[in-house]
């Protein structure tokens, strides 16, 4: 596969410049695109682009541009704004390291995916509008928006008091969901598939450290876990890499409270730990073969999340800005 060209988006992201590093191992030409002109893997990719907002009508157009100039062989989407836009491509026969836009657009509703896990009786936190009120829910409760990343706009309310005071301040309660807090370790899963559904490995990783990221965690094999996982995949055909975010009550039983419908920061824990889902995904996507041998990953490697510094020269710099701010999307 060496001379393929891979593009990324959400260059400025936390996993950027390891997965940079990494395809450029495998012999792979990287192209990086972002909002952000001093996005870092901009500068660390072969070639960078300055994006639309993934909302923006001209989104779309401008990522079809630079897949037919740069001969785009696939593409690695990961910010959620852009996700069912860049699914399109598709279309295109560009392959697109997603799941199916089914599963896309059910995830990035946090309300309509609590119901529909429930549905398949996959336990979930008892989850309501803001606009229907708190009651039911016991304190402390999670209010959150209902689309959006990370942990932005996340709050934990303690009291009813609070949560009168929270919802003066929102435009909009129907934007917002109330969740039931389960108050136990709380989990970030890698799911490894593609489009034949067939599951190439599950890594759980407890969360030790979370800011807005998560920070420190570590590998940890937990079979029930690993179960409800598959239990997604058979019932809502992902069919493509995502991301369980969970919690374990007291008697262990997991309360699954987000997915993301992509590759998640903590993408670097799976590849160090010995799944590198980026590389298995990316070969099935390009070469249709699936590995067959069992896949080991190593328990007990913990991530510890730093500010790595980047260094080049003045002149390569220079070279890249002119090249990411001289419109070469063309």
């Amino acid at each position: 596969m060496n001379g393929k060209t891979i593009f990324l988006t959400g260059a400025g992201g936390s996993a950027i410049p390891g997965l940079i590093k990494q395809l450029k191992q495998k012999g792979f030409n990287v192209i990086a695109g972002d909002m952000d002109s001093f996005a870092v893997g901009l500068y660390l990719a072969d070639k960078g682009f300055i994006l639309p907002k993934g909302s923006s009508s001209e989104f779309l157009p401008a990522i079809k541009r630079i897949c037919r100039n740069e001969k785009i062989d696939a593409i690695v989407p990961l910010v959620d704004e852009e996700l069912l836009a860049i699914i399109e491509l598709e279309k295109e026969n560009i392959p697109v390291i997603l799941p199916r836009k089914n599963f896309i657009a059910i995830c990035l509703d946090k309300y309509k995916l609590m119901k529909e896990l429930a549905s398949y009786h996959i336990s979930v936190p008892k989850t309501k509008l803001a606009s229907e009120g708190c009651r039911d829910l016991t304190f402390p409760i999670i209010a959150k928006p209902r689309v959006g990343r990370g942990s932005r706009g996340v709050k934990i309310l303690a009291s009813e008091n609070e949560f009168d005071s929270y919802i003066d301040r929102q435009n909009s309660p129907t934007s917002i969901i109330l969740q039931e807090y389960i108050d136990g370790k709380e989990f970030t899963v890698s799911t490894v598939v593609w489009r034949d559904s067939q599951v190439q490995g599950i890594v759980p990783k407890e969360i030790i450290q979370k800011r807005g990221v998560t920070k420190l965690a570590v590998t940890r094999r937990n079979s029930t876990v690993e179960n409800v996982c598959l239990d997604i995949q058979e019932k809502l055909r992902a069919d493509g890499p995502f991301n369980v975010q969970l919690r374990l009550d007291e008697s262990g039983k997991p309360f699954i409270f987000e997915i993301n419908p992509r590759f998640s920061t903590s993408i670097s824990l799976t590849i160090a730990s010995g799944m590198d889902e980026l590389n298995l995904i990316l070969d099935r996507a390009l070469t249709n073969k699936l590995k067959t041998d069992p896949i080991e990953w190593k328990e007990g490697i913990v991530l510890l999340r730093q500010t790595l510094d980047e260094f080049i020269t003045e002149e390569s710099f220079r070279e890249h800005q002119n090249s990411i701010l001289g419109g070469n999307d063309d």
